[in-house]
C-alpha cells in the first residue's frame, strides 16, 4: 500500500533544494539539457508519449532573446512567462526561484536599459550557474537574491512584474508565497507565472509523493485554490489560461493578476 503520509513544509524544502542543486551540478558536467527538467529525462506527459513537456524545449529562438544557450538548456519551467508579462522599458522584474536564470536574463533584455531585473533562489548551485550566465550575456541591469520566495527579501512595493516559471507548486505555503509576491509588487503591479494546475480528481497517493512534488506535481493547487489564493492575498483581475497537459492529473497554465491601484 502507498504511503500517504502528508508531507511537511521542511521536508519538502530540502528535498525541492537538492534535486535543483543536482539539476545545476548536472549542467555544470555536461550531463545535459536532458537531465535538468522537472522530472527524469525527457519528462513525458504519461508513459505513452514520451514527450518533453518542461524545459528548453518550450523557448523558441525569438523568446530565448539574448540568453546564453547554457540558460535555456538549463530551465525547468513548464513555460515562458516572460512571453505573457507585457514587461517594457524601465520595469523592475522579480522571477521567483529564477534558477539558472534564463527568465532573468531574458526580462532583462526587455526592460533595458532603464529597468532591471531581480533573480531569488535559494540554491547556492543555481545562483551560481545564474551568475556565470549573466556574465557570458554581458548583462549588468541583473541582481541575483538568496533566499526563499515565501520570505522575500525586497522592500514593500518595490517591483513592477513578479514572475516565476512552475516554481509556485513547490513550495509548501502558497499562500504565504502569493501574499510576499503581492506585498513587494507597487500598486499597478503585474503578477504572471507558468505554473502546474492540478485537476480536481488528482489522487492522493500523487499527492503524498515525494519524488511527484519535487517533480512539479503533487503540489500543485487546483484551479480554484489558486485563485482563491490571489484573491486573498490582495491580488485583482485574475485569469489563468490551460496550456499543455504534464501530466495524467495536471496542466501547464499562464496565472496572471494585477496589484490595484
Amino acid at each position: 500500500m502507498a504511503d500517504l503520509t502528508p508531507i511537511v513544509p521542511v521536508e519538502i524544502r530540502e528535498a525541492v533544494r537538492e534535486r535543483y542543486a543536482a539539476a545545476a551540478r548536472a549542467v555544470t558536467t555536461d550531463v545535459g539539457p536532458g537531465a535538468n527538467c522537472c522530472g527524469p529525462a525527457p519528462v513525458a506527459v504519461d508513459d505513452a508519449t514520451g514527450t518533453q513537456v518542461f524545459g528548453d524545449v518550450l523557448y523558441d529562438e525569438a523568446e530565448a532573446g539574448d540568453a546564453p544557450g547554457t540558460a535555456i538548456a538549463a530551465s525547468l519551467g513548464c513555460g515562458v512567462p516572460t512571453a505573457v508579462a507585457a514587461l517594457r522599458d524601465g520595469d523592475v522584474v522579480l522571477v521567483l526561484g529564477s534558477g539558472a536564470g534564463a527568465d532573468v536574463l531574458i526580462s532583462a533584455g526587455r526592460v533595458a536599459p532603464t529597468g532591471r531585473a531581480i533573480g531569488l533562489d535559494m540554491t547556492d548551485e543555481m545562483l551560481d550557474l545564474a551568475r556565470a550566465n549573466a556574465t557570458a550575456a554581458g548583462a549588468t541591469n541583473v541582481e541575483w537574491l538568496k533566499g526563499h520566495i515565501e520570505e522575500i527579501p525586497l522592500p514593500d512595493a518595490s517591483v513592477d512584474v513578479v514572475i516565476s516559471n512552475c516554481v509556485i507548486n513547490l513550495s509548501g505555503d502558497k499562500d504565504r508565497v502569493l501574499r510576499e509576491a503581492a506585498r513587494v509588487l507597487r500598486p499597478g503591479g503585474r503578477f504572471a507565472v507558468s505554473d502546474v494546475i492540478a485537476d480536481p480528481d488528482m489522487d492522493a497517493a500523487t499527492r503524498a509523493d515525494m519524488a511527484q512534488w519535487t517533480g512539479c506535481i503533487a503540489g500543485a493547487l487546483t484551479r480554484e485554490e489558486f485563485e482563491r489564493s490571489l484573491l486573498n492575498a490582495g491580488l485583482v483581475d485574475v485569469e489563468i489560461v490551460d496550456g499543455h497537459r504534464v501530466h495524467t492529473h495536471a496542466v501547464s497554465a499562464i496565472v496572471r493578476a494585477t496589484k490595484p491601484v
